[in-house]
């Protein structure tokens, strides 16, 4: 019987693994065949949406296998490391139903919206839940190792330091006829025809702007002067994701459990690369639109912790079984 137990968990285990690992190809081709606009066209509807969907589902499983984690007595690294671990992705899931419903429902693009709040909560549950596992591994890092961490701690507050330094936005020169430098609509047009957006762009804009309730564009124009604080929160929370990130791997390198914290640390390291090319694209590529290539690491980086937290419940529970049964 006790055997019957330990294939039917290998094969959840080996399920659970395949169907995150296939999420993550389909999200893969996804971006490869799509995240290139049409020239002059730009993006279709269902692309915005097709991507929420894959980062919303990638985070809402992420976070159940978590919390499975948190429920079970028998895990290994501590349940309060994977409540907070859970916490951590299912505040990133929230945060990303409100983005779309700013994005897509109401076709606003401010800076700041409610969704920043669970953003940055995702940074505070994932940085405790990490810290609690490097803690409860009693932690003896070699001199070279200690010099590994604080090496990576640099070159991220140099990076951060950067990207804050950087101009807002990078302007193009002024037109000479005093309006905005745009493509001309129609190639053949005379120079000085004034430029035109496309009919049908004009008028989704106008329609998506007029479905915003008022307490919508009140609220953006409120959070507006804390744009800095936030941008800076941020930053700060992708830097401590990245040291302890480097941590968790140094500090879980070897040993049986140590593969299950490998696929955390990398998911670590894909959020933190999918947050820095954001960063860098709003600040340096002018009229940036979100849904690029290298975004698809978000996805990749709920898989990762999906994966990482499927491992770790499939070793402590055959750990404990398996001892049981020597007894």
């Amino acid at each position: 019987m006790n055997k019957k137990t330990s294939n039917d968990s290998s094969l959840s285990v080996q399920v659970i693994v395949l169907s995150l690992t296939a999420w993550a190809i389909i999200a893969l081709l996804f971006f490869l065949l799509f995240s290139v606009p049409l020239p002059g066209q730009g993006r279709p509807s269902w692309y915005g949406v097709t991507t929420y969907v894959l980062e919303d589902v990638a985070f809402l499983g992420a976070a159940i296998l978590c919390f499975r984690n948190w429920r079970s007595s028998l895990i290994v690294s501590g349940r309060t490391v994977w409540l907070a671990i859970g916490l951590g992705m299912l505040s990133y899931f929230i945060a990303n139903l409100l983005l779309a419903q700013w994005e897509l429902g109401w076709g606003q693009s401010p800076d700041l919206s409610p969704g920043d709040f669970f953003f940055i909560l995702t940074y505070f549950f994932l940085g405790w839940g990490m810290l609690l596992a490097v803690i409860s591994r009693r932690l003896n890092l070699a001199l070279w190792q200690w010099a590994t961490v604080l090496g990576i701690a640099i070159v991220g507050i140099l990076l951060a330091y950067l990207l804050l330094s950087a101009p807002e936005e990078t302007e193009l020169p002024a037109a000479p006829t005093g309006i905005e430098q745009t493509a001309p609509a129609n190639p053949g047009a005379p120079p000085d025809a004034a430029p035109a957006l496309p009919e049908s762009s004009t008028e989704a804009d106008a329609l998506a702007a007029n479905t915003a309730p008022g307490w919508v564009t009140s609220l953006a124009a409120d959070l507006e002067p804390l744009g800095d604080i936030v941008t800076l929160l941020y930053i700060i929370g992708d830097i401590i994701l990245v040291v302890m990130a480097t941590t968790l791997l140094l500090a879980f390198w070897g040993g049986r459990f140590s593969l299950s914290w490998r696929f955390i640390a990398a998911a670590a390291f894909s959020l933190y690369l999918a947050d820095i090319w954001f960063f860098y694209a709003t600040t340096y590529v002018e009229d940036y639109e979100t849904g690029a290539l290298p975004e698809v690491f978000f996805i990749f980086s709920a898989v990762l912790f999906g994966i990482g937290a499927a491992l770790e419940y499939d070793l402590s529970t055959r750990s404990r079984r398996g001892g049981r049964r020597r007894a």
